[in-house]
């Protein structure tokens, strides 16, 4: 590296508090600072002229899901788009002694001086006092996600959710209501992390209380905007959400949208129907009129209700994926006819938006009408 005065380049990386190395188009190792010996335990003897894929770092996402293939690598796609990130992404690193350390990344291609990618360098901090709490509050805000029905009911819910960051903004519930009712609720609050989190756990308390009225879907939706109206208080902060009820008795469900994603109904038939609503966000202002819509649901149907993250999703181009998108998808994926996969609908989603992870929360209820095989 060429010396600035008397200070070389290499000096100047090594006294850096974050790791760098840097790969040519090849993903080989050409350069590790001292400081990345530091945070990782491999010594530069141990990397330089090896690839960055080769058993060393063993990049996965806080999901556990392998970013060494060269589609899900950062570097690599830094590298190949010709485009560094402006945001760190959190990504776990594998130690010299084995241990999976938690760092954010950021990542740039590397130009001659015709402008040609050459090459790409990565840096990166180690994190882990931070994640050690993000992951305790995870393990609260999951807590928080209640799935309370009992079995044999002719109803199964299945669940999905992965947030975009350790916690995030979307929060669902499923209760029992009685008399073969069963309610559930799936926000999802503008943004997401901490702050986004942070009203999750409100709007969690706000279930616990109120989750009685949602036999009157209005009632229930009307209820709780309130109480997030007065808790914003006007700083912006909103969320979308499906609240409703499958009703086995009448064969209905009948629910309230605050904005939300368009339900999905799948007929046994295979049919998709879009179950169409209308209302404004939770929190957004006070004395909003909300309006109940229902659906017929019989044995061998199915609903789909989800967040923004599942539609919400562009590809390299630009196009959203979308509800259409979403369903062509599934019907790939022979669903209904096939049960629903979640981790290969999400991976599916992550190859659309050609990208490592989402730029979303993402949150899935399936709830499936079993069919009475003695009918």
């Amino acid at each position: 590296m060429e010396p600035v005065g008397n200070i070389s380049v290499e000096s100047v990386l090594n006294s850096l508090s974050d790791g760098v190395y840097v790969c040519d188009l090849e993903r080989r190792i050409i350069y590790w600072s001292e400081s990345a010996a530091r945070i990782t335990g491999w010594r530069q003897a141990d990397v330089v002229g090896k690839h960055c894929f080769d058993g060393i770092l063993c990049h996965i996402d806080k999901d556990g899901h392998h970013l060494c293939e060269n589609e899900f690598c950062p570097l690599h796609r830094a590298m190949v788009t010709d485009k560094l990130s402006r945001v760190s992404q959190l990504i776990y690193a594998q130690g010299a002694n084995g241990q999976r350390i938690p760092t954010e990344v950021t990542v740039a291609p590397i130009h001659d001086d015709s402008g040609n990618v050459i090459g790409g360098v990565e840096t990166f901090r180690d994190a882990s006092v931070v994640i050690h709490d993000l992951e305790r509050a995870k393990a609260i805000q999951k807590l928080a996600m209640e799935v309370d029905v009992p079995e044999g009911i002719g109803l199964t819910f299945t669940t999905h959710y992965v947030s975009h960051d350790i916690v995030g903004g979307d929060y669902y519930a499923i209760k029992n209501l009685g008399d073969d009712c069963y309610g559930l609720i799936l926000a999802d609050v503008m943004g997401h992390g901490i702050a986004a989190a942070l009203y999750t756990m409100h709007l969690s308390s706000l279930w616990n209380r109120y989750y009685p009225l949602l036999k009157n879907p209005v009632e229930f939706v009307e209820k709780v905007n309130e109480e997030l109206v007065a808790v914003v208080k006007g700083e912006g902060s909103f969320a979308t959400a499906i609240c409703g009820f499958v009703d086995l008795k009448r064969n209905v469900f009948r629910f309230s949208s605050a904005g939300g994603p368009e339900v999905l109904l799948i007929h046994e038939n295979g049919a998709y129907e879009y179950l169409k609503s209308a209302g404004l966000p939770l929190g957004l202002m006070s004395d909003v009129d909300y309006e109940e819509f229902s659906a017929e649901f019989h044995q061998g149907d199915s609903l789909l209700i989800f967040s923004d993250g599942a539609v919400e999703v562009k590809n390299a181009d630009g196009k959203m994926l979308g509800a259409h998108g979403l369903i062509e998808i599934l019907k790939s994926q022979d669903y209904p006819q096939s049960s629903l996969q979640m981790e290969t609908l999400e991976e599916a989603l992550l190859k659309y938006s050609n990208s490592i992870r989402l730029d979303d929360d993402l949150t899935i209820i399936e709830v499936r009408c079993q069919r009475n095989e003695h009918n």
